[in-house]
Parts: structure tokens; sequence; C-alpha cells
């Protein structure tokens, strides 16, 4: 799975510990994810980490190309 979150993330001039601030992640867990080291993510953390982190939607951050 592509996912766009350090893209986003640095879009908004955010470091990976806001991220995980604003969406009560890990910072690991998004490092993880950014560079893809974890694959299987719930619908509930992707929620949070595009909703409520990057006031994006799920499909922008996780699924659009």
């Amino acid at each position: 799975m592509y996912n766009k979150i350090r893209n986003i993330r640095e879009e908004k001039c955010m470091t990976q510990e806001d991220l995980a601030k604003k969406s009560g992640i890990s910072r690991t867990t998004i490092s993880d994810l950014e560079n893809q080291k974890v694959m299987n993510i719930t619908t509930a953390t992707m929620r949070k980490i595009a909703v409520d982190g990057l006031n994006s939607s799920i499909p922008e951050v996780f699924f659009d190309e």
C-alpha cells in the first residue's frame, strides 16, 4: 500500500512528532508507515492519521495516486 503521509505532512510543515501529537498515533508508527516498514493498518489508525492529524481524507492519504 502506497501512502502519502510524508508528502502531506511536509506540505503542512509538520514534523512526525507534530503529527503524532495531533493524531494520537506514536511517532515510531508514523515513521514505520512513511518508510513502508508496516503495511497493515487499521481503518481507525488511517482515520486518526488522515482526518485527525492531517485534516485530509483517508482515500487522499492512503489510496489516491
